[in-house]
């Protein structure tokens, strides 16, 4: 199995509305984002499947090593050795990666977060960033435009706070809550109701300032995207659009995120990603 083969396979088998987004590229940046996200999958799963807490850092240890020794030209891994080829030429930096994975050390040492501006720092670390990087893979008109890194950044934090709201019972089950505590405080929702599958009114009012805040940072994306970049940033539209229509079909469910998963099929995301790829 190739390098490339070996991204494939891991972006295949998440079953992510990433992989369904990026399905329309040309093959080189095709191959450029599958490697990326390849990356991180394979920090994300340290997290989520690796039960000792000490093993886990190890791992993500070894993984700040493999970037480093990328950029130095000596890559040993599958995915590191797929994303040598792109970083040059696509300006990828090195302390994006370095950043994803301070994400995912977070998620490591924090388990509650005060208030949104806590946040708001672990969406950029854990999807900001990713919205960046991305961004460079598929193009620009003007190199390091401002703007359209600004929009790559907004909409990657406006799919985690989505994510969050999706993951709610999930990451609780985990011992996990994104959730502010000053938004509980604010809506009367005790952490215990996340943590015992509790929906109370007060619970979907909460959600529904959850909804409503991450519709408006997804809004607030695509407000800045240049004119000129919209067609070269389709993938990341198409992404947007998937989960945007995610984001509704859980509004509709009535917020009943503590008990069960909200999920589109993948002939929507499909038609999803197509429809916004043919029409933008």
């Amino acid at each position: 199995m190739t390098p490339d083969q070996y991204c494939e396979s891991k972006a295949a088998q998440s079953g992510s509305s990433f992989y369904y987004a990026f399905r329309f590229l040309p093959p080189e940046k095709r191959a450029a984002i599958t490697a990326f996200y390849a990356f991180c999958r394979e920090a994300d799963d340290v997290v989520d499947e690796v039960t000792d807490p000490n093993v886990a850092r190890t791992k993500l240890l070894f993984w700040r090593k493999e970037i480093d020794a990328l950029y130095a030209g000596a890559p040993q891994h599958p995915v590191t050795k797929a994303l040598q080829r792109h970083i040059e030429p696509m300006r990828l930096p090195q302390q994006a990666f370095h950043t994803v994975l301070d994400g995912m050390q977070q998620d490591l040492e924090k388990t509650r977060y005060l208030d949104f501006a806590e946040l708001q720092l672990y969406c950029y670390r854990a999807a900001g960033v990713v919205g960046e990087v991305s961004a460079r893979i598929f193009g620009m008109y003007i190199p390091e435009n401002s703007k359209t890194l600004e929009y790559a950044r907004t909409l990657g934090e406006a799919l985690q706070l989505m994510n969050i709201i999706r993951d709610v019972g999930e990451d609780a089950r985990r011992g996990r809550i994104y959730l502010p505590s000053e938004d509980l405080v604010k809506f009367d929702v005790p952490a215990s109701d996340l943590l015992h599958a509790k929906t109370t009114d007060a619970f979907k009012a909460m959600m529904q300032f959850q909804y409503e805040r991450a519709a408006s940072t997804y809004e607030r994306a695509l407000a800045v995207l240049p004119a000129d970049d919209k067609r070269m940033q389709r993938p990341g539209l198409a992404m947007g659009a998937i989960y945007r229509a995610l984001l509704e079909e859980i509004r509709r469910d009535g917020f009943g995120v503590l008990e069960h998963r909200v999920s589109l099929t993948p002939i929507r995301k499909l038609w999803i990603a197509w429809k916004t790829v043919t029409f933008t």
